[in-house]
């Protein structure tokens, strides 16, 4: 199915919309719950306030991102790295400079 002008509402149930290709798509406003994304790939997308709760996100790659203002908590961190370094490592050598004062 080709969908080729402005829709103003999708409300999509129980459907199937793997291989589909979105491009120049204004999604602000969009609500995803139990959907499945993996093998996603996205590029030049705008995800400011987004917000991410119970996802996983394990073996994604994030490159040339913005992450300024970013927050991230309760959250598994194992095998995380920023720059090659571990994020728990950087946790760990924090907490301890700032245990040590």
């Amino acid at each position: 199915m080709e969908l080729r002008k402005s829709v103003e509402l999708i409300d999509a149930n129980d459907v199937n919309l793997s291989g589909s290709v979105f491009v120049n798509v204004n999604l602000s406003g969009a609500r995803f719950d139990d959907v499945n994304m993996s093998g996603w790939s996205v590029k030049n997308v705008n995800f400011s306030g987004l917000t991410l709760e119970r996802a996983n996100v394990s073996g994604a790659r994030i490159t040339h991102a913005d992450l300024v203002g970013v927050s991230i908590s309760e959250c598994r961190l194992d095998g995380l790295r920023i720059d090659g370094i571990l994020v728990t490592d950087m946790l760990a050598a924090y907490r301890a400079a700032h245990e040590a004062n």
